[in-house]
């Protein structure tokens, strides 16, 4: 790799040995190993105005994560100033722009820059890629740190386009928009709805909250940490570290109930049963309220305040179907019309599309999504066979339904960097994975999968692809495992080139 500083230019395009796209944490990840090796040569592209990704674009109110803080951080850079168990959006956006400032990648980023195509020269041996602005870039390796969650998913209702009144999506919230007085339609019952709700219940004249298929909910037990804790995490770092094993053996403890241990699975049913119970008098709310299917076969939620928000008097949860949207109501199947002024859509995102809205173009002018075909896979989730030097991050079966997906990006960064420390050793300047060995794994994801609570639970979810119902997007098994198959590159699985 090249140790020059990024990026150069020639006449037609910018050069850089590594491009990577997307700013959240996995870009930023790759980023600051990069750095810390001395490959200088690599630029960051953000299609938003700033960095962060889904901590930049996602700021509706009551906006925070599902993994405490302590966890939901890298490794290598732990922070004493966590407020919160559970920390939200504007401290998580405040942590990676530390990070940026720390590790010095501002001159590597650019903001407003959304990726376009990138195409395998295979004469040269680089990658050309463009942004929609059309400049032009030249890089030896392509990062794709665009993750999962970024795309909003709209549902399909009749009559959408012909409301009336503002609507948006919990990812692009109109902050412009009055919600006071007003009669409010909520779409989803999932993971941002169940953020958001509770925070415009109280100041909205009725809110109807649209629930296809209940989610299960376990306590959230947040709380702030005092400023004494603070400075004991400072002066004494091992109580931090502490910590932060603590919260990670007690996710990690959760994936057995998620691959097939029942006595585990139940007992987190039976605690979010009590958690609805105590908060839920209603028996027929409790019953709309209560999953007809097995925990975590859909994303398992936490919360200690959507629950109380239903059992205020203006809001009411609706679970017949929508029939149609008209120019100022909703029309359910039951036939009643309820006035709607502002719509909410709480839907999530298109999960199991990804690359969506760009190409690339690998060996032989094949572009991936028909590479893909019917399911999208990778070797480990980073590598695919027919696109030389390309790694993606948080890729096909790679999400965690039970524990903090920022130990799979940096595992997956040390992995893609292994990658290009072994084609430096042996002096090459191309690495591919072998098609044999993305099919072995992806022919044992397959067979793993089969007896997980995500394909057998009885439900429908986002983790399933839409029109296969497999599972593409999580790791069927531990984090320690994950850790354990990326740990070292095995160059058998790969073919090297100059």
């Amino acid at each position: 790799m090249s140790e020059s500083s990024a990026p150069r230019s020639n006449a037609s395009e910018e050069v850089v040995d590594v491009l990577i796209v997307g700013g959240g944490f996995s870009g930023l990840c790759m980023g600051i190993k990069l750095w810390e090796a001395g490959m200088n040569s690599f630029l960051i592209l953000e299609k938003s105005a700033d960095v962060g990704g889904t901590w930049w674009d996602n700021r509706y109110p009551g906006c925070a994560c599902d993994i405490p803080s302590h966890l939901y951080s890298f490794s290598f850079e732990p922070s004493n100033e966590w407020t919160r168990m559970y920390p939200g959006q504007q401290e998580i956006h405040d942590y990676l722009k530390r990070c940026v400032e720390r590790y010095k990648l501002a001159p590597h980023i650019r903001v407003n820059a959304r990726f376009h195509e990138a195409v395998w020269d295979e004469a040269a041996g680089v990658w050309r890629a463009s942004t929609q602005d059309g400049t032009r870039i030249q890089a030896r390796v392509l990062v794709s740190g665009m993750g999962a969650l970024h795309v909003p998913r709209y549902p399909d209702l009749k009559g959408l386009g012909r409301f009336k009144g503002p609507a948006f999506h919990s990812a692009t919230w109109d902050h412009s928009v009055e919600l006071e007085g007003k009669n409010v339609a909520v779409v989803g019952t999932g993971a941002s709805s169940i953020q958001f709700v509770p925070q415009i219940a109280p100041r909205v004249g009725k809110l109807h909250l649209f629930q296809r298929t209940p989610p299960w909910i376990v306590p959230r037990l947040d709380f702030a940490f005092s400023e004494k804790w603070k400075r004991r995490f400072q002066r004494i770092p091992l109580t931090r570290w502490a910590l932060r094993q603590y919260i990670f053996w007690r996710q990690e403890f959760r994936v057995l109930g998620f691959l097939g241990n029942e006595s585990v699975r139940k007992k987190a049913e039976a605690i979010a049963l009590r958690h609805m119970a105590r908060r839920i008098k209603d028996p027929k709310l409790r019953a709309a309220l209560t999953p007809n299917y097995q925990l975590g076969c859909k994303r398992v939620l936490v919360s200690d305040d959507f629950y109380p928000a239903l059992n205020l008097p203006n809001v009411e949860l609706v679970t017949d179907a929508i029939t149609e949207v008209r120019g100022h109501s909703i029309v359910t199947q039951d036939g009643v019309e309820r006035p709607v002024d502002v719509l909410i859509y709480g839907t999530g995102f298109r999960a199991t599309e990804p690359l969506i809205g760009c190409r690339v173009v690998g060996r032989g002018g094949v572009e991936i999504h028909d590479a893909w075909g019917k399911r999208m896979t990778a070797y480990l989730g980073v590598t695919v066979a027919g696109f030389p030097n390309f790694f993606i991050l948080l890729g096909p079966n790679t999400g965690l339904g039970h524990n903090s997906v920022v130990l799979m990006i940096e595992a997956q960064v040390r992995y893609a960097m292994n990658c290009l420390k072994l084609m430096k050793r042996r002096k090459q300047r191309v690495i591919e994975v072998r098609a044999e060995s993305q099919k072995r794994f992806v022919e044992e994801i397959y067979r793993r999968m089969g007896g997980t609570v995500w394909q057998s639970g009885g439900c429908r979810s986002w983790y399933q692809d839409q029109s296969t119902g497999e599972i593409t997007t999580l790791w069927p098994g531990s984090v320690i495992a994950y850790l354990r198959r990326t740990r070292s590159v095995s160059p058998s699985d790969y073919e090297l080139s100059s």
